[in-house]
């Protein structure tokens, strides 16, 4: 849906969302799912991932419905170039396509993922951080954020993507847009992204502001803070 949409999500998160934080609020207080072990990259499955064929669908009980046409992308904050993109801008962008897995924080894991968007490393060069910005935040439609180091965005498998295994992204999986941040767990990779704000100071997002850990490396298991 739209910004401008009389079925606001906020209103909708208000109603669906606090059972569900609890649920996972008591996951990170109990330490749910830790083996307690570190693994090196080399190590394809990181520690407590199992793996899956299908493609599970998490948020936070709204799915929201943003057709194309009406999508937006804002690139904004400590940046030399805000960006406001349409649909067309952003398809107009460079093409980029990659391989990875998807490792998500409730243990489990799908190999090779192939994506189709426009890279991260495209989106610095047009917007140029300026010198101080050290951290991204996603903004996406459902009302959700999540913050990472600029150095996880500015990374070679990073993108936003527009399509999975050749096909559109389904709104189950954040389409029209979403991010795909692979080296970490997989809430990072917000759904429905509208926005990505570029900061000095680090600023927990959704997640991360209950319970879950900062930075999210799968390997170390950084689930909870």
């Amino acid at each position: 849906m739209t910004d401008d949409s009389p079925d606001d999500p906020e209103d909708k998160l208000n109603t669906t969302r606090p059972k569900l934080v609890e649920s996972k609020e008591r996951w990170a207080q109990e330490g749910r799912l830790l083996t307690g072990h570190a693994a090196p990259r080399s190590d394809r499955l990181p520690p407590g991932q199992h793996l899956v064929k299908d493609w599970p669908v998490l948020d936070l009980g709204v799915t929201p419905t943003v057709e194309p046409q009406n999508w937006r992308l804002r690139v904004d904050g400590l940046v030399e170039n805000r960006l406001d993109w349409s649909w067309n801008d952003f398809r107009a962008q460079p093409p980029f396509r990659d391989v990875s897995d998807i490792h998500c924080v409730t243990a489990w894991s799908r190999y090779d993922n192939q994506w189709d968007g426009v890279s991260a490393k495209h989106i610095l060069a047009v917007a140029k951080p300026k010198p101080e910005a050290q951290f991204v935040v996603f903004h996406s439609y459902d009302e959700y954020t999540t913050n990472l180091p600029l150095a996880y965005f500015d990374d070679i498998d990073v993108l936003l993507a527009h399509a999975w295994q050749g096909q559109p992204l389904t709104r189950d999986h954040g389409g029209p847009v979403r991010a795909i941040v692979p080296k970490l767990y997989f809430w990072k990779s917000a759904k429905w992204v509208k926005r990505i704000e570029f900061i000095a100071r680090d600023r927990a997002g959704f997640w991360e502001m209950h319970g879950y850990h900062d930075r999210g490396d799968p390997w170390t298991e950084e689930r909870y803070s």
